[in-house]
């Protein structure tokens, strides 16, 4: 077993299709799609490195050379290529500790532009882990009244998700894909586990449910994996990094044709555009036009 010190371990899930997002990610993997200035994969990497010293890890399977090229270039620990079919959430988590990585792993998302406060959440858990009967798995929660199916008794801890296991009684509130998982937790996830949810539920069964983190039910959190989840994403980077939400977005490398006028909206390579056209609520791309209304306080 390799001996990697006890640095926390950090994996940004990036193996899905990016369905919802095609033909834009018919060529690039959701995760490398740019979000005004960055891909959202090195946005994630940004906020996991401010925690400190980490060990930073991703996931792969669609276009998977192209996250590991990417990966080599940010400087991640690894990219655990999953081929020939994704090993779904507790499949990762499962490889990474069977490959001897210990020191705890924080899961967050390569979809989800999201603004939490990742140290405060990662020494909660750790904390409260470390007490007796702790739990060893914390999941950060929002408010999203659309899937709010996580059930949360009094105790803090999930009891259930509506439509799956466990009780539908309780505080209702959204998982937000960001978790934290002790040693201990990671040492119970079975070889062939796929669904994380399984796991949970195994946990709540051994009387060691995970707790659930509803401090910031608030925060910015947006599914970029629709388009227009994309523009969100796009309006909120440009507020955080002081600009005009309704700014046109260009990639870079697109040449735009003389007497161009843009207006909230992203343009990306390989879209079509003619000579003095207006372009106005759109994200634009090979293949595609794709409508996203500008939202009333944008207006």
């Amino acid at each position: 077993m390799m001996r990697t010190g006890e640095k926390l371990n950090v994996l940004i899930l990036a193996a899905g299709l990016g369905t919802r997002l095609r033909p834009l990610t018919s060529e690039i993997p959701k995760p490398l799609v740019r979000v005004c200035d960055k891909s959202i994969l090195e946005i994630q990497m940004e906020r996991a490195k401010a925690l400190g010293d980490v060990r930073l890890h991703a996931n792969a399977h669609y276009l998977a050379d192209q996250i590991v090229s990417e990966g080599e270039r940010l400087g991640f620990e690894k990219v655990w290529v999953e081929t020939p079919e994704i090993l779904g959430t507790a499949g990762p988590l499962r490889r990474i500790y069977a490959a001897g990585y210990r020191g705890g792993l924080l899961i967050m998302n390569g979809d989800a532009y999201c603004s939490f406060d990742l140290h405060a959440f990662v020494q909660n858990a750790q904390a409260l882990a470390a007490q007796p009967n702790g739990p060893q798995v914390a999941l950060l929660a929002v408010d999203f009244p659309k899937v709010n199916t996580f059930r949360v008794g009094t105790d803090g801890r999930l009891a259930g998700v509506a439509g799956r296991f466990g009780s539908e009684e309780g505080m209702s509130a959204t998982f937000s894909g960001v978790s934290w998982y002790s040693d201990e937790a990671l040492s119970r996830i079975r070889e062939g586990e796929f669904d994380i949810r399984e796991f949970w539920k195994q946990e709540i069964a051994r009387g060691c449910a995970p707790f659930v983190d509803m401090t910031q039910l608030n925060a910015t959190w947006i599914d970029m994996g629709s388009p227009e989840g994309l523009m969100s994403a796009v309006e909120a980077r440009l507020k955080e990094l002081g600009r005009d939400p309704n700014e046109a977005v260009v990639v870079p490398g697109v040449k735009l044709p003389a007497g161009v006028k843009i207006r909230h909206s992203v343009i990306y390579a390989g879209a079509e555009i003619a000579e003095g056209e207006m372009i106005e609520n759109e994200i634009r791309g090979k293949g595609f036009k794709w409508i996203v209304p500008c939202h009333p306080e944008q207006a």
